[in-house]
């Protein structure tokens, strides 16, 4: 039988992944260690409190039927997270739970755009930001994120033809790869140009309870005006450790979260019910886990960053999420190449910054999910392994 697959599946390659995986396994097979900084899943544990209520309610066979729809007790816990943390309100209708803002933001271009409508988002960033838009036949257009800018977009130097023909503009902040966050200007001026065009702004919050050095995280919904212009995304899984749970919420304009709710109407049947209990339990109960939390992956940044630069490598501290984005060492240039030499020296893995889009490169992304003193380990392993050639 001669399969023709589809075209778009031509834009899934593994490629480089697929080789660091290899080098991986061989270095391992060699007896050497392996530390790996390359994927973005948190270590730390869920509370114990938010485990004990999905254990009770996954006990009762009531519990296994069709959600349809989130519980009104999963809305109110949402309400006033989003009023107590950002001093935001929401309204129930401008409330949708969705698998994981992954999910959520694959498909939220289904319910806005056409295909041929042109959807901006960030370059270098997180992939499915592309890739979701892509999917529905929307036509994707980047915009350049420097660091001469702080990796903020200039919204001036976008194209007005471009910003004229755009559905649907995807920001986030903190911004994963890059780790940094955005002041509340930009967010005022994001407001200003999305009315200017008639262009949805949709906002991944995913690292809001991730912030160093006294930032503030903070909430798009927060600055007036954005409910007319967009949504956001905020997670369960980086602030909680649900990863595997899978559940996010999209709040915001009630037109958007309406519209979304009818598509995934015909797709879905609602978050498994004790998710949402369990998601009740992280947003309602204690929050101090949170903070330690956050303090420990500071903890992390600083020896990761501090380290590296202590030894002639000079990696930024991230302002937040739980990623870091590191400049390559003077004498490369190009970051897969450099990656397959790093875990070949020093046992180290982590990721190629071409891997978020073309203005990556020269860049790698390590993931915080080491304890700070295994983090050291692996500072003393490049410095040992001769990758830093100056």
């Amino acid at each position: 039988m001669n399969l023709q697959f589809a075209r778009r599946m031509d834009q899934f390659g593994a490629g480089i992944f697929n080789r660091l995986d290899d080098k991986r396994r061989a270095v391992e097979a060699q007896g050497r260690p392996v530390y790996n900084l390359s994927i973005g899943t948190p270590d730390f544990l869920p509370p114990a409190h938010v485990m004990e209520a999905l254990a009770q309610a996954a006990a009762k066979p009531e519990n296994y039927r069709y959600a349809l729809r989130e519980r009104p007790s999963l809305l109110a816990a949402v309400q006033n997270w989003y009023r107590r943390r950002y001093q935001v309100e929401l309204a129930e209708d401008e409330i949708l739970a969705v698998y994981g803002s992954q999910e959520g933001l694959t498909h939220i271009g289904w319910a806005v755009c056409d295909p041929g409508d042109v959807v901006l988002v960030p370059d270098p960033g997180y992939p499915i930001f592309g890739m979701g838009p892509f999917l529905c036949g929307a036509r994707v257009e980047t915009y350049p994120l420097h660091a001469e800018n702080g990796y903020l977009p200039d919204l001036d130097a976008i194209d007005p033809a471009l910003a004229r023909a755009a559905k649907m503009m995807v920001v986030s902040y903190p911004l994963n790869p890059v780790a940094v966050c955005a002041p509340r200007q930009f967010y005022e001026d994001l407001i200003e140009f999305a009315r200017r065009y008639d262009i949805l702004i949709v906002h991944d919050n995913a690292y809001s309870e991730i912030v160093f050095d006294g930032r503030e995280g903070g909430s798009f919904l927060s600055i007036p005006g954005a409910k007319e212009v967009g949504v956001e995304y905020n997670s369960l899984s980086k602030t909680y450790n649900l990863t595997g749970a899978r559940i996010s919420f999209v709040v915001g304009n009630a037109q958007v979260v309406e519209r979304f709710r009818t598509l995934r109407s015909q797709i879905d049947y609602g978050i498994f019910l004790p998710v949402q209990i369990a998601a009740e339990a992280a947003l309602n109960g204690p929050q101090d886990s949170v903070e330690a939390q956050r303090q420990q992956y500071q903890a992390r940044r600083d020896a990761l960053c501090g380290g590296l630069r202590s030894i002639g490598w000079d990696v930024p501290d991230s302002q937040g999420s739980m990623f870091a984005w590191a400049p390559l060492p003077q004498g490369y240039t190009d970051s897969g190449a450099f990656c397959l030499e790093l875990v070949e020296k020093t046992g180290l893995l982590c990721t190629p910054g071409v891997a978020f889009g073309p203005l990556g490169e020269g860049h790698v992304r390590f993931a915080l999910v080491q304890p700070p003193e295994q983090i050291r380990t692996i500072v003393e392993a490049v410095r040992d392994g001769g990758i830093l050639r100056n």
